[in-house]
C-alpha cells in the first residue's frame, strides 16, 4: 500500500507537469502553417495532445499533498525529462523515418540542452522540423527548470539555507515563483535580444531567431548542416560569445535587475568566477593552438575565445573540431565542461557555484586542521559568517554531486570501451562522455549515427543523468525498490 500510495504520488506531480507543458509544445504548428508545411501537421499535433492527455490521465490518479514530499518531488523531476523526451521523439520517427533509438537521442538531445545530433541533411529537412528541435532546447533550457522549482516549493521542499544565507533575509525562490510572468518576460527579452544581435551579423531573420534560441538555452542546435562554419562568419561567431554568457549567468540576476532596476551582476561570485573562467582558460587555449598546434595568430585567438566560453558556458557551438588539437587542449576543455555555468543558469555541468563552494569548504578544513579542537573557525561564505550546521551539509551535498558526476563518467567510459572498438582515443572518449554529462554536446565527431546500439543507449542515459544532476536519478532508483521516503 505505501508503495502505491507512493507512486500515485509521483505519478500525479508528472501528470500536472505534462499538462503545464503541452499549451507551450502547440508553437511549431503555426511555423509549419508558414512555411506550408502541411505533411507536418499531424506529426507535430500529435506531442501537445500526447502531453494533454496522458498528464490528464495521470491527474485522476488519487493522492494525498501530504504524500508529495522530497523523495517523490525528484521522482516527478526524473520522471517527467524521460516523458518529455519520449513524447516529443514522435515527429522524428513520423517524418525521418528513423529508430526509436535515434529519435529519441535527438529529442533528449533537444529536451537537456545538449548539441549533440544524429540528423543528417539538414539542409533538406522540414523547417518546422528544425524549429521543433530548437524549440525544445529554449522551453528546456529555462520553462522545465522553473517548472521544478515551482513543483519544489508547493511540494513543501526551500531553497537550501546557504542559499538563504547568501541572499540575506530575502527569499529568492517564492518570489521567482510567485513573479513568473516577470521570469519568462525577461527570457523572452533576453532571446529577442539575441536575435537582435545575430542580425546585426548580417543573419537571415530565420536563422537568427534558431540560433538565439539555441544560444540563450545554451543548446547549441544549428539550422544549417555544417555548424556555425557554414556561414563562414567570424563576425557571427563573436556576437554569439555573449548570447552564450547571457545563458550562463545565473537567471536570478536578470531577475533581480529588472526588479530593482539596478546592475549588480559584479557582486555574484559565480559571475566574477565566470569571467575568471573564461578570461584565463581562453588564454590557455589561444597560446595551445599557437605554440602546439601551429595556427596563426588570428586563428588561435578566433577559435581559443569562442570554444572556450562554448565549454564553459555548455552551449556546444564549435568552429573547429577538437579532435585535431593536440591532447592536452582537449583535457582542458573537457575539464572546463564539466565545471561547466553558473547555477540558476540554463547551463551544465557541476555548475561554478559548487566548486566555489567546495574550494571555501578545503580551505576551511585545512584552517580547522591547525588550530585547536576547541578554536570555533567560522565558515565564510561571500564575507558572511555561516553556521557550521549549515555549512557542513551544504558542503556534502555540493561534493556528492561532484563524486558521482566522476563516477557516472567513469562507468560510462567503461562500458563503451567494452562495446565499440573505435579509432578515436581515451581523450576523445572521455571528452565526448563528459560533454554529454554537462548538456553541452560539444563533439570531437565520435557521436554519430553509426554508433554501437548500446553506445547511443549509454550517451541517452548520460546525458538525462547529467541535466538532472544525478540525484533525482538515484532517488528515483531508490523510489522504485522502497517505495516509499
Amino acid at each position: 500500500m505505501g508503495r502505491i500510495r507512493y507512486f500515485s504520488a509521483v505519478l500525479g506531480e508528472l501528470g500536472e507537469m505534462l499538462v503545464f507543458i503541452s499549451p507551450l509544445t502547440l508553437l511549431p504548428l503555426p511555423v509549419a502553417v508558414i512555411f506550408r508545411e502541411w505533411d507536418m501537421l499531424l506529426p507535430l499535433a500529435l506531442v501537445p495532445a500526447l502531453f494533454f492527455c496522458s498528464g490528464s490521465l495521470l491527474n485522476y490518479l488519487p493522492r494525498r499533498r501530504e504524500d508529495v514530499r522530497f523523495s517523490a518531488a525528484l521522482c516527478s523531476v526524473a520522471l517527467v525529462w524521460l516523458a518529455f523526451a519520449l513524447i516529443s521523439c514522435i515527429p522524428f520517427m513520423l517524418v525521418l523515418d528513423i529508430s526509436l533509438t535515434d529519435a529519441l537521442f535527438e529529442s533528449m538531445a533537444g529536451w537537456t540542452g545538449t548539441a549533440f545530433s544524429f540528423l543528417r541533411g539538414i539542409d533538406s529537412l522540414p523547417e518546422s522540423l528544425l524549429f521543433w528541435r530548437t524549440y525544445m532546447q529554449w522551453v528546456g533550457g529555462l520553462a522545465v527548470i522553473s517548472l521544478s522549482l515551482t513543483l519544489a516549493f508547493r511540494s513543501g521542499l526551500d531553497t537550501s539555507p546557504l542559499f538563504r544565507a547568501e541572499r540575506r533575509a530575502e527569499r529568492i525562490l517564492p518570489s521567482v515563483i510567485a513573479n513568473g510572468k516577470e521570469i519568462w518576460a525577461v527570457y523572452i527579452l533576453l532571446t529577442v535580444v539575441s536575435a537582435g544581435l545575430i542580425m546585426v551579423a548580417r543573419v537571415p531573420l530565420w536563422d537568427a531567431l534558431n540560433l538565439a534560441l539555441s544560444g540563450i538555452s545554451t543548446g547549441g542546435f544549428i539550422p544549417r548542416a555544417g555548424g556555425i562554419l557554414s556561414y563562414q562568419n567570424p563576425f557571427l561567431e563573436a556576437v554569439l560569445i555573449p548570447v552564450m554568457i547571457f545563458g550562463s549567468t545565473p537567471f536570478t540576476l536578470y531577475y533581480m535587475t529588472y526588479r530593482s532596476r539596478k546592475i549588480s551582476f559584479f557582486s555574484e561570485e559565480q559571475v566574477r568566477l565566470l569571467l575568471i573562467f573564461l578570461t584565463f582558460g581562453a588564454l590557455i587555449v589561444i597560446a595551445d593552438l599557437f605554440f602546439l598546434a601551429g595556427l596563426p595568430v588570428e586563428e588561435s585567438f578566433r577559435q581559443g575565445i569562442f570554444m572556450t566560453t562554448s565549454a564553459v558556458s555548455t552551449t556546444g557551438f564549435q568552429n573547429a573540431n577538437p579532435h585535431l588539437y593536440p591532447a592536452v587542449t582537449v583535457v582542458f576543455l573537457t575539464m572546463l565542461i564539466f565545471i561547466g555555468g553558473s547555477s540558476g543558469s540554463a547551463a551544465g555541468g557541476v555548475r561554478l557555484s559548487r566548486i566555489a563552494l567546495g574550494y571555501r569548504g578545503i580551505i576551511w578544513w585545512f584552517r580547522r586542521a591547525f588550530v585547536r579542537s576547541r578554536v570555533l573557525v567560522p565558515f565564510k561564505y561571500e564575507g558572511r559568517n555561516i553556521p557550521i550546521e549549515v555549512a557542513e551539509p551544504e558542503l556534502s551535498k555540493s561534493m556528492l554531486v561532484i563524486i558521482l558526476s566522476v563516477i557516472t563518467v567513469f562507468i560510462a567510459t567503461m562500458i563503451v570501451l567494452q562495446v565499440h572498438i573505435t579509432a578515436f582515443g581515451l581523450t576523445d572518449l572521455v571528452f565526448e562522455i563528459v560533454s554529454a554529462l554537462s548538456s553541452c554536446g560539444m563533439t570531437t565527431g565520435y557521436v554519430n549515427p553509426s554508433m554501437p546500439f548500446l553506445s547511443k543507449w549509454v550517451f541517452i542515459v548520460v546525458m538525462w543523468v547529467g541535466r538532472l544532476e544525478i540525484l533525482p536519478v538515484i532517488v528515483l532508483g531508490m523510489g522504485l525498490v522502497q517505495g516509499r521516503d
